[in-house]
């Protein structure tokens, strides 16, 4: 939703109000009277005109509120309104009391669904206007980097050249054809002609020859970016008299922005038809003015009070012409309207286009003509290496993808399935780098290897039970006091220990007990990696989540339109149209009553609407909300320069979260 949508909401719901107000006491709006709820005819053109006020209400359409150009007209031609002032001089008719109406409800639906009419036709010239003067920002950029840089300079005359070869070979011709030259005359004379041609404008033009050929093209940069900037400042200064003078200011006038008065019509019963009426000469007067193609800006307003000077219509808003209002008929106003939204806004339109076209950076057919041009010359080249080739092609395509998918497998799905197994105590998915039951078998034999060789060699009477279970506690404490006392004796004769000893047995249990310390060292080992398998689970799940992010990320950037490539960087732009309204209202000369110049004014519009586009993608709704009470307080030109700065400050502070 843009600033216009906000206006003509507020607009359209102060005209409800007006209607409405016969519910209340010194109600400002005519009633239906007895004669016309009885007519049949009459209560049919009521109900119909009712329709077609509510058709160009803001409230018809759930989509928009701004109701095309064409529907506009259509509910005028289908009204069919009065071309006659009805009672016009009865409408006033003194009393002692003051002003008494007796105007009929059907002539004040009439002038109502004039004013609705006019409210949406003021939109949509607030809207056009704004709508093509913000990309002329583009284009004036576009000349900068074309004057910034050399590179620049010259990829443009590269890019232009079939154009001024075009423009330099139609002037040769038509040089030839003044002095008579024809084909059918002989080729020998005509190519004299043209030869005879080309050497004078060789000639004429050799003083061009000390200027290079990109200072030729800088010097053409500057002059259509003096164009550009020029149309933008005159665009600027209608949006700024229009919301200054018209609607939107008598809408406002009093109340303030959140809670507008009735027209100011608390006074006068038809003074909100004065305003309709101006409205209309004053869009008129500035149309007229926007198309002035050498026109200033320092001379934009005197143009549009010179236009309305004389504007019978713009004077019924003069306190000396209040009550002259009732005498315009509906239909006449219809007709003006019309002539409005048919003719002169597409004519202005038009003519804007033509300037911008010719002044705007080249088409797209111009800034890509070479490489489109060296694609199709090598694009046979291309077919037939892609034919030749094209069974390589599709094993490489086939490889590719089986690659994708197995990394997806084995690097994402699988370490996220091993993932949830450990967070599930998943028996098959615990880390272990040794058997569960391995120790304890190892253990056991060792055990059972130490008690039968402390049973066969005693160091006195056999063994009894208590002394076997001694034995036994020693063992799986890790003392092999028996075996070791047995090969210490051996040892001493390791040929003879080895023949007829036990130093073979001895050695072998000390085998196995190594064996067990290293299992034992294993299995501590297991411990810790099972109390922190989890995170061995996510570190083997990371390189794969962070190569498929990335990969996403960057097909994201590179096959989205413009506006998904920019999305990451609303917040930086946010800061820059911040920026550009500090400098508006930094640079702009405040007027005698403290306000900014109507030019000034436009240019903030601008800026604002875009500032209200980006930060809807980014403020939460409640804060949006927020936000947009502050924007209605920075593009209000009563409270001052002084005021609007301060908002700046507010707004720079205030939304800093979101705009860094």
């Amino acid at each position: 939703m843009s600033f216009v949508v906000d206006q003509i909401r507020r607009i359209d719901s102060q005209l409800d109000r007006l209607q409405l107000s016969t519910t209340r006491g010194g109600g400002r709006f005519a009633t239906l009277t007895a004669e016309e709820a009885h007519d049949p005819t009459k209560s049919a053109r009521i109900a119909h005109l009712q329709t077609l006020i509510k058709s160009l209400s803001t409230t018809a359409s759930s989509k928009s509120s701004l109701v095309p150009a064409y529907r506009i007209t259509e509910a005028l031609q289908r009204a069919d309104l009065s071309s006659s002032c009805t009672t016009c001089s009865n409408w006033f008719a003194q009393d002692g009391e003051g002003v008494r109406d007796d105007a009929s409800y059907e002539h004040e639906l009439e002038w109502l669904l004039l004013s609705k009419a006019t409210t949406q036709a003021y939109g949509q010239v607030l809207n056009t206007i704004l709508e093509q003067t913000i990309p002329l920002e583009d284009d004036i950029w576009y000349w900068d980097d074309v004057l910034s840089t050399y590179r620049f300079a010259g990829l443009y005359s590269v890019q232009t050249s079939p154009l001024r070869l075009w423009r330099w070979s139609q002037e040769i011709y038509h040089d030839v054809r003044s002095r008579g030259g024809h084909l059918a005359d002989g080729w020998s004379q005509f190519y004299a002609l043209v030869k005879t041609s080309v050497q004078e404008r060789s000639i004429a033009n050799i003083q061009r020859r000390v200027v290079s050929p990109l200072a030729l093209v800088r010097n053409e940069g500057r002059r259509k970016r003096k164009a550009l900037r020029r149309i933008r400042m005159v665009n600027a200064n209608a949006l700024g008299v229009l919301l200054g003078e018209g609607l939107s200011n008598d809408s406002i006038e009093g109340d303030g922005t959140q809670t507008p008065g009735l027209f100011g019509a608390q006074d006068n019963n038809h003074r909100w038809k004065s305003v309709v009426s101006k409205s209309i000469a004053l869009m008129d007067a500035v149309i007229q003015s926007v198309n002035a193609a050498e026109l200033s800006v320092d001379k934009f307003d005197d143009s549009v009070a010179s236009i309305t000077q004389d504007d019978h219509y713009y004077e019924l808003h003069e306190p000396s012409g209040e009550r002259t209002a009732t005498t315009l008929k509906p239909a006449d106003v219809a007709e003006r309207l019309q002539y409005l939204l048919e003719n002169a806004l597409p004519t202005y339109t038009t003519s804007f286009s033509a300037v911008v076209a010719e002044n705007g950076r080249p088409s797209r057919l111009i800034r890509y003509w070479l490489p489109a041009t060296i694609f199709l010359v090598s694009s046979t080249t291309i077919f037939r290496l892609v034919l030749n080739r094209k069974q390589e092609i599709i094993t490489w395509i086939q490889e590719f993808g089986q690659t994708v998918i197995d990394f997806w497998s084995n690097w994402v799905v699988e370490p996220a399935k091993k993932v949830i197994g450990t967070i599930r105590h998943d028996e098959d998915s615990e880390v272990s780098i040794m058997s569960k039951r391995s120790l304890e078998a190892d253990r056991a034999s060792l055990e059972r290897m130490v008690i039968d060789f402390a049973v066969k060699n005693p160091d006195g009477p056999a063994l009894n039970e208590s002394q076997i279970a001694e034995i036994r506690a020693k063992v799986r404490e890790g003392d092999l006091t028996t075996v070791l006392k047995s090969y210490e004796k051996d040892i001493q004769s390791p040929v003879k220990g080895a023949i007829v000893g036990n130093l073979a047995s001895a050695l072998l249990i000390q085998i196995q007990k190594t064996k067990v310390d290293v299992e034992v060292a294993m299995s501590g080992i297991d411990s810790i990696l099972k109390s922190q398998e989890l995170l061995f689970g996510f570190i083997g799940l990371t390189p794969g989540v962070l190569v498929s992010v990335g990969v996403y990320r960057w097909l994201r950037g590179a096959f989205s339109s413009r506006k998904g490539v920019q999305q990451w960087a609303r917040q930086g732009k946010l800061l820059l149209i911040l920026r550009n309204i500090d400098r508006i209202l930094t640079g702009a000369t405040p007027t005698d009553f403290g306000e900014i110049s109507y030019k000034d004014h436009g240019l903030l519009l601008c800026e604002v609407h875009l500032l209200r586009q980006a930060a809807s993608g980014i403020l939460p709704r409640r804060i949006f909300h927020d936000f947009l009470v502050e924007v209605d307080e920075l593009v209000d030109v009563r409270s001052g320069l002084e005021r609007q700065q301060k908002v700046v400050e507010r707004i720079r502070w205030a939304y800093s979260k979101w705009f860094t």
